[in-house]
Formats: C-alpha cells, sequence, structure tokens
C-alpha cells in the first residue's frame, strides 16, 4: 500500500452524511432569528468587560452561561455572584461556574452542563484574558506561559468545545476578545502582545474551517477600557492613553459590548475572520 501524500485525505475529512438506513440530508435544526431564548456563552464573565457583555446578553432576553476562575489576591466568585444576580435582574436566564479554561476537561465539562441546562449555544465570546507585563528579558517562563495558555490555549479549547455543536445546528457566532495591542504593543508586553496576535491568526482560521457550517468567527480589538484592571494602570499610562486616542477618551465597557452585539447579531451575518479595533483611534496616532 502507497504511503498517504501530504494532500491526501486525512483527518480534515467531512464525517459521512449517512450510514446504513439513515436519511442522507437530515432535516436541519432551525434557528429562529433574533436573541431572545439563544443561549450566550460568556468565558471570564464575572468581572470587568465580561461582565458587561454577559449583563448585555442578559438584556436582549439570551440564556446567559458564564464562567470564572478565582484568581490570587480577588474574590471573583463573590464578583460572579454579583454578575449573575444583576443579569438575572436584567430578565436573563442565567448560568454561572467556575471554569480553567487552560485546562479541556474543566472547559469540556463545563459546556456539558451548559448543554444539559439549555440544550444548545449559539454564541461563545472567548473574553477570559489575564497579563504579567515585565520586561521580555526578566519575564519567567511561567509568566510566559500562564498569558499564552490563557488567552490563546483557552479560546482554543473553548472553540473546540463548541465546534460540533455549531456544526450540528449549522449556526453559530464566536467573538474573540483581543487588544489593540496584538499590533501596536508597548513596553513589557511581548507575551500578552504575542498572546492577542495569536489569537487573532485563531480566529482567522477558525472562520476558515466554521464557514461551510453557516459559523461566523470574528474578535474585537479594544483600547484601554475603563475596568478594574485600566484602575490598577499608573495615571501617567490612562492620562497617556486618553491624550493619544483621536476621541479623546477611553472605552466604557458598554462600547466593546455593543460591538460584540453587532458581531453575534444578523446584522453581521456576512462579516467573518475580521478583527474589529475599538480603540477611540489610538491606533492612529
Amino acid at each position: 500500500m502507497a504511503p498517504r501524500g501530504p494532500f491526501d485525505t486525512g483527518p480534515w475529512e467531512a464525517e459521512p452524511e449517512h450510514s446504513g438506513t439513515t436519511l442522507e440530508h437530515p432535516a436541519r435544526i432551525q434557528i429562529p432569528p433574533g436573541f431572545s431564548g439563544k443561549v450566550a456563552v460568556v468565558t471570564g464573565g464575572a468581572t470587568g468587560l465580561g461582565r458587561c457583555i454577559a449583563m448585555e446578553f442578559a438584556r436582549l432576553h439570551c440564556r446567559v452561561a458564564f464562567c470564572f476562575l478565582d484568581m490570587p489576591g480577588r474574590h471573583v466568585a463573590e464578583q460572579a455572584l454579583l454578575t449573575e444576580t444583576a443579569c438575572t435582574a436584567m430578565g436573563g436566564e442565567v448560568f454561572a461556574a467556575p471554569c480553567d479554561v487552560r485546562d479541556r476537561a474543566s472547559v469540556d465539562r463545563f459546556l456539558a452542563e451548559v448543554m444539559e441546562r439549555y440544550g444548545a449555544v449559539h454564541f461563545l465570546v472567548n473574553n477570559a484574558g489575564i497579563a504579567i507585563d515585565g520586561a521580555l528579558w526578566r519575564m519567567s517562563d511561567e509568566a510566559w506561559r500562564e498569558v499564552l495558555d490563557t488567552n490563546v490555549t483557552g479560546a482554543f479549547n473553548c472553540l473546540r468545545g463548541v465546534a460540533p455543536i455549531f456544526r450540528r445546528q449549522h449556526y453559530g457566532k464566536v467573538v474573540n476578545v483581543s487588544s489593540h495591542q496584538a499590533l501596536r504593543p508597548g513596553f513589557g508586553v511581548a507575551n500578552y502582545a504575542a498572546s492577542k496576535a495569536a489569537l487573532e491568526g485563531l480566529t482567522r482560521s477558525a472562520a476558515v474551517e466554521l464557514g461551510p457550517a453557516n459559523v461566523n468567527v470574528n474578535a474585537v480589538a479594544p483600547g484601554f477600557i475603563r475596568t478594574e484592571r485600566m484602575r490598577m494602570l499608573p495615571q501617567e499610562v490612562t492620562d497617556r492613553a486618553q491624550k493619544h486616542s483621536v476621541l479623546g477618551r477611553v472605552a466604557e465597557p458598554e462600547d466593546v459590548a455593543n460591538v460584540v452585539r453587532f458581531l453575534c447579531s444578523e446584522d453581521s451575518r456576512h462579516i467573518t475572520g475580521q478583527v474589529i479595533v475599538v480603540d477611540g483611534g489610538l491606533s492612529l496616532d
């Protein structure tokens, strides 16, 4: 038997559409228009931008599932409870659970719980991310791995987890949260900038692979956002960001959440593989 060549059929082959006497073309799942009743998964949804995105989906009467992870010095579980309460008050049906997106088994358990509870996933927002800044010549192996594992491998784990669901229902919207620093990094963010640049590559690749299943995969690349993380930065950094924004301001979380909503709407049905920069013109300077 001759060995396979590099372009012979391989693991990317489509699965057979039928076997035995089953229908060759089973009825496609009908997805109703609009947001109401659809299921939105938001990673890192307890705080900051993730909280705002989860609340926006709740306002649209989606069923919201968000995950979180307690971190050293931060009581994220307490914040998750506040976010869950806020989403419920807005009329959304909410499920929140801890999940380490770096760990495939943890992601699979979380998505299995979502499917058991809601029976579907329609939107995935890969928002979970961390930053451990420092000059690259002083950066530890752990700081490099933690950021890449969370920001890139975490998004990959979630994408891989929802892909069979989206392909089966022939519908899905993915929004990855990148950063303007993917293209315009400052000093001391080698790991963060590399992770976000990789995330944008993953966005485009996933768009190519999932497009035939009617799945849109895009990214938003915010500049500075007025969240808890921004309040941890030195004042001169935020002052400089505001000064260099051509709009003369930094973003509110809602500015980014509104773009996420658009990318999950039918108004963006012909947009995929794109990175939408939401930085107030910071990258124009």
